[in-house]
């Protein structure tokens, strides 16, 4: 292994929290090396307007990639696409290494960015018009202004789902939620608030009913319904579907490395975001208590990419409990 370069950083995950780490890491002059399995972006390179990133008032997903990714290789980190990580192990000499294919890389301090993906229905035509702009969305936080006025589907019966719901309501003229059970397995005091909804008229459950297809020509113009229980199917005319059944995190390759949830996210301090394992960092919605928001995600980027600094001066310090006195502006 002595011919293979040590790097002081390597960021597994190119989306806006890996960048947004490799920004910082580089700026440093700390050695940073990004591996992608696929390109740059994540879920946001299939994102075709974005309004609610602070400073930009509209951009398209893979135009502010590409900022993202200029601004961390002109400070010098190197982004290596289609390299699939199938797992990681802590060396003797306290580095890390990364199984990456057929290749290895050895780095002083990981940050785990692989991101996570929205749950799908998998039904005909959910991937057929999967953005916001031909009418299927899996963020209401993010897309629900584009539906000012008009009528929505939303699909789901958890907390998020029913906050998503509640957000919806704010735009659309109507929406209708479908929930494949017969009651809500969101907080009673959520439920309360979406069902004072159904009294204006603006709000219709679907209750015992699953979608089973996206319909429509360029964009969604309807979605197929099923009743579980009674098996009738009929079509419900909208102009577009929010899909709000769960996230899946992208760390298979983590189970027997880092500590993760029941569901796969990363376990982690969300303040300083460190993991299980000394060394290895996480950010974006790969961990928990991650918000999901594409602000957010690059915000994690740059926290993981200013605590690492402290580990590298004093590895001890990963033992050391959340403190209030820290003061990373000042490292």
């Amino acid at each position: 292994m002595s011919d293979v370069k040590v790097y002081d950083c390597v960021i597994v995950g190119a989306g806006p929290a890996g960048l947004a780490a490799a920004l910082y890491t580089a700026r440093d002059r700390l050695s940073t090396l990004v591996l992608e399995k696929f390109y740059p972006g994540g879920q946001i390179a299939n994102t075709d307007r974005i309004e609610n990133y602070p400073g930009i008032e509209q951009i398209d997903g893979p135009g502010l990639i590409g900022r993202m990714q200029s601004q961390a290789e002109n400070f010098g980190a190197e982004i290596k696409t289609g390299c699939n990580v199938t797992g990681l192990r802590k060396l003797p000499d306290g580095n890390i290494e990364l199984q990456c294919d057929e290749d290895k890389h050895i780095a002083r301090v990981v940050i785990l960015s692989p991101g996570s993906d929205y749950r799908k229905l998998g039904v005909p035509g959910e991937a057929e018009f999967r953005n916001a702009g031909a009418g299927v969305s899996y963020c209401g936080t993010c897309d629900a202004p584009f539906f000012r006025g008009k009528h929505v589907v939303a699909v789901g019966g958890g907390n998020t789902a029913v906050e998503e719901t509640l957000h919806l309501l704010k735009f659309a003229e109507k929406v209708t939620l479908v929930h494949r059970r017969d009651q809500f397995r969101a907080t009673k005091v959520l439920v309360e608030e979406l069902l004072e909804q159904e009294k204006n008229g603006k709000l219709v459950v679907k209750y015992d009913s699953i979608v089973t297809a996206v319909q429509g020509d360029k964009k969604v113009g309807s979605v197929r319904l099923r009743n579980v229980k009674t098996s009738a199917e009929d079509d419900c005319s909208c102009d577009g579907i929010f899909i709000f059944i769960g996230m899946v995190p992208s760390t298979q390759f983590l189970k027997g490395f880092v500590e993760l949830t029941e569901n796969g996210f990363i376990r982690c301090d969300c303040g300083y975001l460190r993991t299980s394992v000394p060394g290895v960092f996480t950010a974006g919605d790969c961990r928990v208590g991650a918000a999901m928001q594409l602000a957010t995600a690059s915000a994690d980027g740059v926290v993981a990419a200013m605590m690492l600094k402290q580990y590298l001066r004093d590895s001890s310090w990963w033992n050391e409990p959340v403190s209030d006195t820290l003061q990373p502006g000042g490292w």
